[in-house]
């Protein structure tokens, strides 16, 4: 054991990935999980992890429950920040950054009730595109989709604010959970109905519009790049009232798919679609069906 912990010890000191200087100069994505469960807790009481206690006055908890939530929350955002001057080399005043951490966690929970509103708008999006959801109850405890939505929105908020690793970190724990994989950066208009979804990639600079459904397997994407430091505009923009289909491929930053069109399945789109089009593949062959 002795010769592979050296073995491993040079490689931590030629190749890097090692942190154990200080426990503290990292986000947790344990604590960012719980962060998670805690947001959802107060956006849907009673629905999904923590029941509120049934002898206290719910006022009363739900003002606990938000300031845990400030809490640990302050505490993330001052260590990812941290963490991004350090890696930029820049001078450290920590007051500033307790600051800055409390002004944006303040911004974040001021945020809720306008989130609720626009959750309320996929839930009703979600309910009235798939004849299979039989409540609302249901779209909140039961579809990966719409907690794929909700915590985007979540990290989307944080993203905006410049806050470094956690909005990454909310959208990897919800895309293992669910198989839903939406950038924190995209821009997500309201009534978002992810049907299925499993396998369904969202990039970062995709703009998408109001109304619109998107089926599993689609990839929002960004063509090939020889320069990793290109900025601006990589994925596509899917405009209002639009329909796009499982397993579709739509790449680049100017592909825009026009209002109120249609995308069918299986398709490789890297060129733009006009308003009310209908996209489809025509049939090659008939099936053959015989009788065993």
């Amino acid at each position: 054991m002795k010769n592979l912990s050296k073995l491993l010890t040079e490689s931590y000191n030629s190749l890097g990935g090692i942190n154990i200087h200080d426990k503290k100069n990292l986000p947790s994505r344990e604590s960012v999980s719980l962060l998670l469960e805690h947001v959802k807790d107060i956006l849907f009481p009673g629905y999904l992890y923590h029941n509120f206690n049934e002898n206290k006055d719910f006022f009363d908890t739900l003002s606990e429950r938000l300031t845990q939530i400030k809490r640990l929350l302050e505490e993330q955002i001052y260590l990812s920040l941290i963490w991004k001057k350090n890696e930029s080399n820049e001078e450290i005043d920590e007051v500033v950054v307790k600051i800055q951490s409390e002004k944006i966690a303040n911004a974040f929970l001021n945020n809720l009730p306008t989130c609720r509103s626009l959750l309320k708008h996929d839930i009703n999006a979600t309910f009235s595109g798939d004849p299979a959801a039989l409540s609302f109850s249901e779209v909140i405890m039961a579809y990966p989709g719409f907690h794929a939505t909700l915590v985007y929105r979540l990290a989307h908020f944080l993203y905006q604010f410049n806050v470094p690793l956690i909005p990454r970190l909310m959208a990897e724990i919800i895309h293992s959970e669910t198989g839903i994989d939406i950038h924190p950066g995209a821009k997500i208009g309201t009534h978002f109905c992810i049907d299925h979804g499993t396998g369904l990639v969202i990039g970062e600079t995709t703009e998408i519009g109001n109304h619109v459904k998107i089926y599993q397997g689609v990839t929002l994407g960004a063509l090939s790049i020889k320069n990793r430091d290109t900025k601006g505009k990589r994925h596509p923009t899917v405009e209002n009232n639009v329909t796009i289909y499982a397993r579709t491929t739509i790449l680049g930053g100017r592909t825009k798919i026009g209002e109120n069109s249609i995308i069918g399945g299986n398709l490789w789109i890297v060129r733009s679609i006009p308003q009310n089009s209908r996209v489809f593949i025509e049939a090659q062959s008939n099936y053959v069906i015989k009788e065993l």
